[in-house]
């Protein structure tokens, strides 16, 4: 199937009603609506890529009428784009500017932001000046799949002229700014009758008098282009798949020790002994299978990226490795990339010195695995970017089948690349921002649609960290998952079941390539005397309150040996180890087993840099206290719930976020191990000290 239109003129319509009767804002609507039209098919445009924009008159603060661009924002997507993601700028400065025959990145920009109609609006896009000089009201720029496979053959005129004659003119490859905007304007003016421009190794312009037309242009063209691929009897199919990635227990090994030799080599580029590990984002399905199968699949790796503004997320070129190999021996990985740093620092060495030593090179590893034939691995600093990296690798598979299909897939040549992978404006952000603590994290989390185990989570999430939830009910483990987001993942399963530790940290890795840290929550309680407790309820209480710590904790461990990084292990020990309560000894005394567990286990790990700590914490609103048990305990005392809650030293209530932060701290504690943290308000009869 490929690309086809979602106008509705319902849909284009209530956008227009919801902003009022201000024309200005009803054609700034319709250009967010067609906006999200190109931005929701990643076939037209994905993460960042591609751009939008539309010409409107406002009044400025003196009341006179002025020509305003709206054009898509920095930062901003297509697919989630916003009115306030389409700032405002002076369309006059921006065409006297065209006078000038030379004008920096740095200077653009600057311009660009000083005729903004409001000061606190996002950096108008890189390409705003293209958009500026056609003179067309609507004007959308996108990189659809088999628009950049086009742009990309050896022939690309003889290609244009056979699908379109004369309606689409022709662009030279240069980079996004100043030089590529008048060239572009140059070029539509000597073809003023053109429906579009296609920029050489780059992407696709449309444009005309509505919303509609620009956006119905696009489609249009686009699927000339299809046609014209499927004519030659290349299949034109969708790119992604979203299959769940299949990961057995010798995979998610390999992953493990990928992502440990990445970050080893990582730290001989930093001088750090501690770089962050990253995370891994893996695609397979049988149309990436097939891709990686191919006979000339090295060649192909070393060609290059579809279209210039990838290289910022997936690097010139991805790694490729056999499956069967590096299954058989993990050090050829290692050897692979150290090979694969080597020829980085190569590329570097040659480009830089064209700019007089003021390029800081970027770390020379890969952000995409070709595993040959498993499937394509997206890495990044945390999940959204290696998601967005295997994204693009997904559509980079795609655009090299339709162009070597049709005649070979010839994109920019190195200099051109590198010029793009170090622009300046990417250059000017290193360092600027200071990454939350744990972001590279991968934190394990059972019990996670609980309480304290959801706190838990949220906390770790909020500090940067990728999160995993293990619960049993799985309606209530989505809605936990939900209140994280999309880069976060769940697995529903009883922990106490033969298997379940190796089966979650399985679907953790399937999800994000590794484990970095264990909060071992899940439990519950068991109550009635220990005279007349039966049996089968103490082995029950064991079975969930040690044993399934005691194996999750094993799994783990297993893991941060083969990624060689170390980790950490945090168990939910609870007051009840130190402190017995009446009726309460089928939960005390697993807990008081785990206490023990924490403190061997700190004694036999230490050596591998892994962690164990814990948290014993108290009366918590919780699965462990609800609302029946909370009111017959306050009932039983003659107090309210309040005070019942809140009966500790400090006087206040301990909740479930108290407890998260004490998981958090001692995750953040690169010196602690082997102990217990008390999160009770005070309680002298349970305290450890």
């Amino acid at each position: 199937m490929g690309t086809v239109s979602r106008w509705s003129d319902t849909d284009a319509a209530a956008w227009m009603n919801a902003v009022g009767a201000d024309e200005a804002d009803r054609l700034l609507a319709l250009r967010v609506y067609t906006s999200r039209l190109i931005g929701s098919d990643p076939d037209l445009v994905m993460h960042g890529g591609g751009n939008t924009s539309v010409k409107v008159q406002r009044r400025d603060v003196f009341g006179e009428l002025i020509d305003v661009l709206h054009v898509k924002g920095s930062g901003w997507d297509l697919d989630t784009l916003e009115a306030a993601g389409l700032p405002g700028v002076r369309l006059a400065p921006l065409h006297d500017l065209r006078q000038l025959s030379e004008l920096s990145d740095e200077d653009m920009v600057n311009m660009q932001r000083c005729n903004l109609l409001d000061s606190t609006s996002p950096n108008p896009s890189v390409e705003t000046l293209l958009h500026a000089y056609l003179p067309h009201k609507y004007v959308d720029h996108t990189h659809a799949s088999a628009f950049v496979a086009l742009a990309n053959l050896p022939d690309p005129a003889a290609a244009v002229s056979e699908i379109f004659g004369n309606a689409i003119a022709l662009v030279p490859y240069i980079m996004p700014g100043f030089q590529l905007a008048k060239v572009a304007a140059d070029v539509f003016d000597a073809n003023p009758d053109a429906e579009g421009l296609l920029l050489l190794n780059h992407g696709h312009f449309t444009f005309g008098p509505t919303a509609e037309a620009s956006y119905n242009q696009v489609i249009r063209h686009t699927q000339m282009v299809e046609a014209w691929f499927a004519a030659k009897g290349i299949s034109v199919r969708e790119t992604f798949t979203q299959q769940e990635p299949v990961i057995s227990a010798v995979d998610a090994k390999l992953l493990a020790a990928l992502r440990g030799a990445w970050a080893r080599k990582l730290s001989e580029h930093t001088d750090t002994s501690d770089a962050p590990m990253p995370i891994l984002d893996i695609r397979q399905s049988a149309d990436i299978t097939k891709f990686l199968s191919r006979k000339d699949l090295n060649k192909l790796a070393k060609r290059g990226v579809v279209t210039p503004d990838h290289v910022i997320r997936t690097k010139r070129f991805p790694l490729v490795l056999d499956h069967r190999s590096v299954l058989a021996d993990h050090c050829l990985m290692e050897t692979a990339l150290n090979e694969y740093a080597l020829d980085y620092c190569d590329y570097f060495d040659k480009e830089a010195p064209r700019f007089d030593g003021k390029k800081t090179m970027l770390a020379p590893l890969p952000n995409v695995v070709w595993l040959a034939p498993f499937g394509l691995i997206g890495i990044g600093a945390d999940k959204n970017a290696a998601r967005i990296a295997s994204d693009l690798a997904e559509q980079t598979l795609k655009v090299m089948e339709l162009g070597e299909a049709a005649g070979g897939f010839y994109p920019i040549e190195a200099a051109d690349t590198f010029d793009m992978e170090y622009w300046s404006l990417e250059q000017a952000k290193l360092g600027k921002s200071k990454p939350k603590p744990f972001v590279g994290k991968i934190v394990l989390v059972t019990g996670g649609a609980g309480a304290i185990g959801l706190a838990t989570a949220q906390a770790f999430a909020a500090q940067g960290a990728n999160v995993m939830l293990v619960d049993r009910d799985e309606a209530t483990l989505l809605s936990a998952l939900d209140s994280l987001g999309q880069n976060h993942g769940s697995v529903a399963l009883d922990i106490t079941n033969s298997g379940a530790a190796v089966s979650a940290l399985e679907a953790c890795m399937a999800k994000f390539g590794g484990v970095d840290i264990l909060v071992s929550n899940a439990g519950a309680a068991w109550t009635g005397s220990m005279m007349e407790l039966p049996d089968e309820d103490l082995k029950k209480s064991f079975e969930l309150n040690f044993f399934a710590h005691l194996a999750f904790a094993k799994a783990v461990a297993g893991v941060f040996e083969t990624q060689g990084r170390g980790g950490q292990i945090l168990f939910n020990v609870s007051k009840q180890a130190v402190n017995p309560g009446k009726n309460f000894g089928a939960y005390g005394l697993p807990k008081a087993t785990t206490f023990f567990l924490l403190r061997q286990l700190a004694l036999e790990l230490g050596e591998q840099n892994i962690r164990v700590n814990g948290v014993n914490a108290d009366r918590i609103r919780s699965g462990l206290l609800d609302a029946n048990f909370i009111s017959a305990r306050a009932g039983a005392r003659g107090v309210t719930e309040e005070v019942y809650m809140a009966g500790n030293l400090l006087c206040k209530e301990v909740e479930a976020k108290h407890v998260a932060q004490a998981f958090v701290a001692l995750a953040m504690s690169e010196r602690t191990t082997g102990h217990v943290m008390t999160v009770d308000g005070g309680n002298v009869e349970a305290s450890l000290r």
